[in-house]
């Protein structure tokens, strides 16, 4: 007798496994966390196997949920092409998409690959720089829509999330606790002068060791233990770790993503992807 997988559960596997846990998953998917779990516990049951481990705090995919991972993704964008071509939606043309590269992950590639099923004609053109940058594209209309890190939101702006910033260093790294305490930032961070403020108030000394246009170069040098970054909560880049330094390193301020999409050119795609947005950051 055949059998069928759920595509529904399928989805919902794949949200959580992407986003690291199931709130986050449920938002991005506009479900209840307990829709979610449940779709979850189907597919398990369906199967006969445990494809989460949640002994952790994080949920972590278990061996059988990483070979289902790789199934489940190709089903699903499968699925997605046959309903968006069948369905012959005629949206086209392009959309200009600036991020700050500091929170890129891990929303964005999300809300991407979900816009791509929708609108499978529209094309998302992502610029990565500054926020104050991306401002003054944004102001000049070479951009339809951009996130930004900011204090305060501006005119015309959307704040999505408020979240704190966090010191970084490299796994098991020692940089931290070196006086004067080694910086590595970009030239135009925004939260350079905030973090230089925020050491002097704690009579900590700091140089800055590192200085670069590149934020890889920063990310090599913090992962190398060579000195310290400050990051936005839940955007760490890879092989760098929160630093657990007990009241050592003084706390930093917060800062607000805020969204702005522009009312020049409005439209059913730029919609769904301010909305894709919303949802992903939203759910954080």
């Amino acid at each position: 007798m055949p059998r069928h997988l759920d595509l529904t559960a399928l989805r919902s596997f794949v949200a959580v496994a992407e986003a690291g846990g199931v709130t986050r998953a449920a938002g991005f998917l506009n479900l209840t966390q307990s829709a979610v779990s449940m779709q979850l516990k189907r597919l398990e049951q369906a199967l006969g196997l445990d494809l989460l481990d949640r002994s952790e705090r994080r949920v972590r995919l278990t061996a059988a949920g990483e070979q289902l991972l790789g199934y489940a993704r190709r089903l699903l964008a499968l699925n997605d092409e046959v309903y968006a071509r069948m369905t012959a939606q005629d949206y086209e043309g392009e959309i200009v998409l600036g991020v700050p590269h500091d929170i890129v992950y891990p929303a964005i590639p999300q809300v991407l690959n979900r816009f791509a099923a929708d609108f499978p004609r529209v094309r998302v053109q992502l610029i990565s720089s500054y926020t104050t940058r991306l401002r003054e594209q944004f102001r000049r209309g070479e951009v339809d829509l951009i996130l930004t890190t900011e204090d305060r939101c501006g005119p015309g702006g959307e704040t999505l999330a408020e979240l704190p910033l966090v010191w970084v260093g490299a796994i098991g790294g020692h940089a931290w606790k070196q006086r004067p305490l080694r910086l590595a930032y970009e030239h135009a961070c925004i939260f350079r002068q905030d973090v230089e403020e925020a050491l002097d108030r704690a009579g900590i000394p700091w140089q800055m060791a590192v200085e670069s246009d590149s934020i890889r170069t920063v990310e090599a040098s913090v992962s190398a233990d060579l000195a310290v970054h400050t990051v936005v909560e839940g955007a760490m880049p890879p092989y760098v770790e929160r630093i657990t330094h007990g009241g050592a390193l003084p706390d930093l301020p917060r800062t607000l993503i805020d969204l702005y999409v522009s009312d020049v050119a409005p439209g059913p795609a730029l919609d769904a992807l301010a909305g894709l947005i919303r949802q992903a950051y939203r759910a954080g």
